[in-house]
């Protein structure tokens, strides 16, 4: 077991008994945490779902959220409203599942995706025609992020 597999696997206060961190290739599980009153949250959800990912969602309070955070290397600056793990990567916010297929995909040496924020247009955060230009972040082991992907 990697260090990052091992430190995923004990700062997660989700049992691993739902075999929510197991993936196949037909039907990745994804298992997602976040605020139990969240539409946009919700609107992510429905897009890995439509994308064919299956989903544990876990509606957890705003404390035990930003404590998981923490605890997986998401700093401020990586931020957003809910936090998934899924094949011992961690996907911060509103990626897009064809950020999250390539990622598994590349199986590169990081903690996982971010998109920081809640940019308009992102899956979930749908406004009409309204988008805004946005880029899914690489997490690196070190904490550092790159441009994994530009979105427009």
């Amino acid at each position: 077991m990697n260090r990052r597999s091992f430190l995923l696997t004990a700062t997660a206060t989700l049992p691993l008994a739902t075999g929510a961190w197991a993936v196949t290739d037909a039907t990745p599980m994804i298992e997602v945490m976040k605020s139990p009153s969240c539409g946009c949250c919700t609107g992510w959800v429905d897009h890995l779902r439509t994308s064919g990912f299956q989903t544990d969602v876990r509606n957890v309070s705003d404390d035990q959220l930003w404590q998981m955070k923490s605890r997986l290397g998401i700093t401020d600056a990586l931020a957003s409203c809910h936090t998934a793990i899924i094949a011992g990567y961690v996907i911060e916010g509103h990626v897009p599942t064809q950020d999250i297929s390539r990622l598994l995909a590349e199986r590169p040496g990081a903690r996982g995706l971010s998109v920081p924020g809640m940019p308009i247009g992102s899956p979930g955060m749908e406004m009409g025609d309204d988008t805004d230009p946005f880029a899914t972040l690489l997490i690196r082991e070190d904490g550092t992020s790159e441009i994994f992907a530009h979105h427009s």
